[in-house]
């Protein structure tokens, strides 16, 4: 679980994707502090850490990708030198920034459009078929791995604000119309959705007698 707030920009400094897709990544992480089989979330996937290391003064890890991450992710356009959005899962007590983060993707989403607005940036992003009902005005989602609140929706997209700390400190600040990035909803939302559904399924129960 992770919330969404990056601590960390790392890059991709080796990649194989033959069959079960390798990646090294450098980090700011203490590699000693980084146990093997944690989790970490990379631009919103939550991968396994399956080795450490170091290399030239820089600590770096190599995590493992499935054919099914590599197939709705963005982790399969991934290349030597590309920015990566970190961070490191829950713990007990530790201080909930953003909101509840799974670092399972639901789909890839395109930047349609952007607007700088007193030094924030408005990005307009296609809402992925499926996934309108869970998308609301003032609710989250999660892009790259950052946590974002929804400013208003159409029927076909969505608005999100990006603060100049959020440019600077994550990858979002080097997006571009056409980029596709990586989309989770919020968890919640699922939830009441799925509930919605056998609220209703029951409702035509009682009915039917």
């Amino acid at each position: 679980m992770f919330t969404g707030i990056i601590t960390d920009v790392g890059h991709v400094i080796a990649a194989s994707k033959r069959g079960e897709a390798m990646f090294k990544i450098s980090t700011d992480f203490d590699r000693h502090d980084i146990a093997i089989g944690a989790s970490i979330s990379c631009s919103g996937v939550c991968l396994t850490v399956i080795d450490t290391g170091g290399f030239e003064g820089k600590d770096w890890f190599m995590a493992q990708a499935s054919e099914e991450t590599l197939s709705c992710t963005t982790l399969k356009n991934w290349i030597i030198g590309t920015k990566v959005n970190l961070e490191r899962a829950l713990k007990v007590g530790d201080e909930l920034g953003g909101h509840f983060v799974t670092g399972h993707i639901d789909a890839i989403a395109k930047v349609l459009n952007f607007q700088p607005i007193k030094g924030s940036m408005t990005y307009e992003i296609e809402t992925p078929k499926g996934l309108e009902r869970f998308i609301a005005r003032k609710g989250s989602v999660t892009l790259d791995g950052v946590s974002l609140t929804v400013n208003d929706i159409t029927s076909s997209s969505f608005f999100i604000n990006i603060i100049p700390h959020t440019q600077k400190y994550t990858t979002l600040g080097d997006i571009q119309i056409g980029e596709r990035l990586n989309l989770e909803i919020d968890p919640i939302a699922r939830y009441v959705e799925r509930y919605n559904m056998s609220s209703a399924e029951n409702l035509k129960l009682i009915e039917h007698g």
